[in-house]
This record gives structure tokens, sequence and C-alpha cells, in this order.
């Protein structure tokens, strides 16, 4: 097992590039490399900056990598194509132009699976034309950004999303050709969903070229499910956690990785509120030293 340890803007707050109570960009790139990190993701395209030069400079200051970037938006809604489109051309760009090889397709929290999110019994679900338009616009975008740009890309579920629950990622995995469109397996979210990330991770090694690395406090995931709380409410109450302090059984994971000889990457993602009281730089600290502990990161 070759596994490079990375982290992403998220884990200070950042998920949207014009939120107002985001850090500053640089102060990103600072305390990852002072946290021990040897990469970072790009964010939500438009947080960092898109003239490459300014942004190799940064990086090459501070001896980071960009490992990748995520387009988290609402392939569910037809009429918002256009706009998903030209974001996922823009953050293909960033990342070409940084060598970075990457992309995580995400379809981004939908209205009607917000408060569902959690209960795959009780979600709505894409059917008929519908689910064949979402596929399709899945499928498209995954085939710009690796045969245009030479990027690796994969999809991720995500909690709100079309693609949350086991069976919704196992279909896409069925209808999207894996030389286009691989996995990249989030911890987090897979137990959020009510699924093992581990027996899913054996399930389709092969396919998985990329993690997000997250844990889960049960306690606060019950509650939040009960309550019908939002996504970001949730993670403002501290639903992800420092990693091991929570439901992920990573020393499984290790073992399912070595077993299948993983190589590549895995990046830290702790979604937190921007404004809250914790401490992104202690965390992300914290975070890499368990990992080192547990054997899945030098």
């Amino acid at each position: 097992m070759q596994i490079s340890i990375g982290n992403a803007p998220c884990s200070w707050g950042v998920e949207f590039a014009d939120d107002p109570r985001n850090p500053h960009w640089t102060k990103v790139l600072d305390e990852t490399k002072e946290a021990g990190y040897s990469g970072i993701e790009l964010g939500p395209v438009g947080f960092m900056p898109e003239d490459p030069e300014t942004l190799a400079s940064a990086l090459a200051e501070r001896r980071l990598l960009l490992i990748g970037g995520v387009v988290f938006s609402p392939f569910h809604d037809p009429e918002m194509w256009d706009e998903v489109r030209e974001c996922a051309v823009r953050t293909c760009r960033a990342l070409k132009a940084h060598c970075a090889k990457q992309i995580v397709l995400i379809d981004s929290i939908a209205t009607a699976r917000e408060l569902t999110a959690g209960r795959s019994q009780e979600a709505e679900r894409l059917t008929g034309g519908d689910l064949r338009a979402f596929n399709d616009r899945l499928r498209t975008i995954a085939k710009i950004a690796t045969e245009e740009f030479g990027l690796t890309t994969s999809i991720h579920a995500h909690a709100g999303g079309y693609v949350e629950f086991e069976d919704e990622l196992e279909r896409i995995l069925e209808h999207i050709d894996s030389s286009i469109l691989s996995i990249c397996l989030d911890t987090g979210h897979s137990i959020y969903a009510g699924f093992d990330p581990v027996s899913f991770y054996r399930r389709h090694a092969e396919r998985v070229s990329y993690l997000h690395l997250k844990d889960i406090d049960l306690d606060v995931k019950n509650r939040i499910i009960e309550e019908r709380t939002g996504f970001y409410d949730a993670c403002a109450q501290g639903l992800f956690c420092n990693l091991g302090k929570g439901a992920v059984d990573f020393a499984s994971l290790r073992e399912a990785m070595q077993d299948n000889a993983f190589s590549g990457w895995a990046t830290v993602e702790q979604d937190c509120d921007p404004a809250g009281p914790t401490s992104p730089l202690a965390d992300a600290q914290t975070n890499l030293e368990f990992l080192r502990t547990a054997g899945l990161a030098s």
C-alpha cells in the first residue's frame, strides 16, 4: 500500500467560494503546511485564485501539491445544467494547470432530499427519464474530465443528494463505464447513509481511486437524523469528529487497503462551520497524527 495524505478547504469550513465567513485562501494553505500535510484540494472553484501563476507560486512557496478538486453541483436539476457544466470545466482547467489528477463529482444537496438525509426508506428516488437524464449529465462531465483534461474522475456519495445511499451509488457504477468514472469513497458519508465503507471498499476496491477520510459521531448522527437537521447545521453541531473518535473502523480500512494494494491519495475532510468554535489547524494536526498512529500515513 502506498498512500499520500492531503487535506481540503472544507476542513476550514469552506463549502462555497462566496461565503463571507471563509478564511483567506492563503491561511488555508499556511495551516495545511503547518499541520504537516503535503497536499491540498482546490476547494470550490473560485475560492483559490484561478490565475495559474498566482496559485502555483503560493503552492511552491509552501511545498504543497494540488491533489484535485470537487464539483459539488446540482446534477439533479436540469435547469442548472449550464451552470453545472461551466463549474466543472473551470475546475478541470484549474486542476490541469497544476498537474492535479483527481476530480470528484458530487450531486449537491437537493431540497426534496435534505430532510431525508440518512433515511433511505423515506428518501425520494429518481426514476425513468429523470434517472436517465441524471446519469447522462454525470456521464457527460466524466467524459469531459477524463478524455479532454486527462483527469481521474470519481463519484462521491453525499448526504442529501441523489447519490447518497449504497444502492444509488451501486446504480451509478452499473450505468457509467469504469473507463471514465471511478469512486471517491467517503468514510463519513457512507456511515451517515447507513452503509459500511470498509465492506463497500472490499467489494469495489478495483474501482476506488481516491478516498475522503472523515469520522462521524454516532450520537450526533442519530440525533440529527431523528430531528431532520440540515447538513450544514449538523456539521456545525460536530457531526464529523476528529479521526479515531467516531464510528469509522480505520484499522479494518487499513487492512482492506493493504489487501488490495491501494496506491494513491486520501484526503482528510472534517467539514465544520467556518465561524464555529473549533480550531481547524489543531484538528488537522490531530487527524494526521492519528493516521500516522493507525498506519495510514507516514
